[in-house]
């Protein structure tokens, strides 16, 4: 799965390296348009692989729900993950998203209580994005003592995958992640690599992540 980043002025889940990008992103220009844009190109060129939008809520709302919605599914979007959307304020997107056929992916954390992982568990599609530690978005030296216990507070509640993400970085950190979860995220250590090597091959990085699974 390929998770697009949306740049925003300010993404207070994020840390350094994907501040930083956005930042990079927004001195050039890149819109919300330019993302949906990107990934029309990319189904242009015949690839199947799913694609969500990671983002903020003000971009989205700033360029309209419904207008969104409409576009990101006619561009190739499979779904998207609202950071700072907790479910009991997404009443005004989940229909717009529904409507449109888009998977609504929301965050479960660590410190999240039981009655907050049912009403996650209940507005997602798709995939449950288990955040493996709290603090924002970064590379770490070790997978979370807290990422296995949530994962399973987590199924409890639901039939559908769940990820983990935040923090992971190595090979090893990947292979324990898909031991408890279904999927593994790795954003801040992709985006470094852009960042240092601009012209670099992401996917020979991602065949590195993958090696000791």
């Amino acid at each position: 799965m390929l998770e697009l980043g949306v740049p925003f002025s300010d993404p207070l889940a994020d840390g350094p390296v994907i501040q930083r990008s956005s930042e990079r992103a927004l001195r050039r220009g890149v819109t919300l348009a330019a993302v949906l844009e990107a990934v029309a190109q990319i189904r242009a060129r015949g690839c199947a692989l799913p694609i969500v939008l990671f983002s903020y809520y003000n971009p989205l709302l700033a360029y309209g729900l419904e207008r969104l919605c409409r576009d990101a599914s006619a561009a190739g979007v499979d779904g998207a993950l609202v950071t700072d959307l907790p479910p009991e304020e997404a009443g005004e997107w989940l229909p717009h998203a529904r409507a449109a056929g888009l998977d609504t992916i929301f965050l479960a954390a660590p410190t999240s209580p039981e009655a907050r992982l049912q009403r996650v568990c209940a507005a997602s599609r798709g995939f449950v994005y288990a955040v493996s530690r709290t603090g924002v978005t970064g590379e770490r030296a070790a997978l979370s003592d807290e990422a296995g216990p949530l994962v399973a507070r987590v199924r409890e509640h639901t039939s559908v995958a769940v990820v983990l993400g935040f923090g992971l970085s190595t090979p090893e950190q990947v292979a324990a992640a898909a031991e408890v979860a279904d999927g593994a995220v790795v954003g801040s250590a992709l985006v470094r690599f852009l960042e240092e090597h601009p012209e670099g091959d992401v996917a020979e990085q991602v065949r590195w992540l993958k090696s000791r699974m």
